[in-house]
């Protein structure tokens, strides 16, 4: 399933870091910025978490919540927002179910090899709950700015 714009975004649940629910119906009337992203501690996701941090006043000022999404642990999740300050939750998406909600649990292959992992994307939703725009060709340095542009 591939999600698009106009598509209202898949009624997502999941954990955070602390152990807290959260949920799209959560975000009702405000804009949220929901990443997907491969793995803590790697260098592409670090660069991407990290501008976005640096971009978080920006961000909120927009209107914009943000989340970021992977199939990481709430322990690994913890570990990587304290590593690197994160102000913005991140989900434990450890059975994979949103990721396969957005369509982004995909195959992939390296060096020949074939296997299963997250596409790097962001989906903008708006105050309804409607995908306004999918950020495939995710600029892992320069996330912000594709998403205020």
């Amino acid at each position: 399933m591939s999600l698009t714009v106009g598509d209202k975004a898949p009624a997502f649940e999941g954990i955070d870091q602390d152990g807290n629910t959260i949920k799209l119906s959560d975000f009702a009337g405000k804009k949220l910025a929901l990443y997907f992203y491969p793995k803590d501690n790697t260098p592409g996701c670090t660069a991407q978490a990290c501008n976005l941090r640096d971009n978080y006043e920006a961000l909120l000022k927009a209107g914009y919540a943000v989340v970021g999404i992977s199939s990481d642990s709430p322990k690994k999740h913890q570990n990587f927002i304290n590593k690197f300050e994160l102000p913005f939750p991140l989900i434990a998406d450890e059975d994979k179910s949103i990721h396969e909600q957005f369509g982004t649990w995909v195959e992939k292959q390296m060096y020949g090899r074939k296997y299963m992992g997250t596409a790097r994307t962001t989906f903008i939703i708006n105050e309804k709950g409607i995908i306004e725009e999918v950020i495939e060709k995710v600029k892992t340095k320069d996330h912000a700015a594709q998403i205020l542009k």
